[in-house]
């Protein structure tokens, strides 16, 4: 119910109506049925943008520590987040990768859409950094549609750092579905899921036309 409200009755007309946001391939998303959605990551927006862009709803994989503030702040930021899409994991690795993988899938057991930043952290310079092996998994054992979304221009809008965004047009592009069928059962093997990665990273890149960079975007964030 928040979700909604927010899409339709508060965020999202309000962003609509200043950010005029616009959007290419929309008719790839399939009505009904599991979809990942795999995207570039350039923003902290992009999780705000892009399902606004989309007629279903979009729930993503958020840190948990979003969820587990004290006191009213933290009540507020919990149910925001919540309401719109947010699910919290641990992003410790181990075990709680292995939670963070049963999470998504249950989503897709659902029939729902489930929004996935394969780089795993946002782009330290709007360049697109290589994917961690983890969406290749959820997608080869869920089965679900692939359909891969970049954003356009969001880290112009609200860089690293900033507090608030800047007034400017953003987009979206939506992809045709991606087939990995030839890959059913292979889930265990890690060439496969490098195999995996990597198409659906140029995919990305060919869509949002980002320079590519083959190291992960934690490992420069760090330095």
């Amino acid at each position: 119910m928040l979700y909604w409200i927010f899409k339709h009755l508060i965020i999202g007309p309000f962003l609509k109506t200043v950010y005029r946001p616009w959007v290419e391939g929309a008719e790839n998303i399939p009505a009904s049925g599991p979809v990942i959605i795999v995207g570039n990551h350039l923003s902290v927006i992009d999780s705000f943008f892009m399902p606004l862009m989309i007629d279903r709803r979009v729930y993503f994989l958020a840190k948990s520590d979003y969820f587990t503030g004290k006191g009213l702040k933290g009540w507020l930021v919990k149910n925001f987040m919540l309401g719109v899409g947010q699910l919290p994991i641990d992003r410790s690795g181990g075990k709680a990768s292995e939670a963070s993988l049963n999470t998504g899938l249950a989503v897709l057991d659902r029939g729902d859409v489930l929004g996935i930043y394969p780089e795993g952290t946002r782009s330290p310079d709007a360049r697109l950094y290589r994917g961690r092996t983890g969406v290749a998994r959820l997608v080869l054992e869920s089965g679900a549609l692939v359909v891969p979304a970049v954003m356009i221009d969001t880290e112009k809008a609200m860089p690293i750092g900033a507090k608030f965004p800047r007034i400017r047009r953003i987009g979206t592009v939506i992809g045709k579905p991606l087939d990995f069928s030839r890959f059913s059962g292979m889930s265990a093997d890690r060439f496969v899921l490098r195999s995996v990665t990597d198409e659906i990273m140029l995919e990305i890149q060919r869509l949002s036309g980002q320079q590519y960079v083959d190291v992960y975007a934690s490992s420069v964030r760090n330095r």
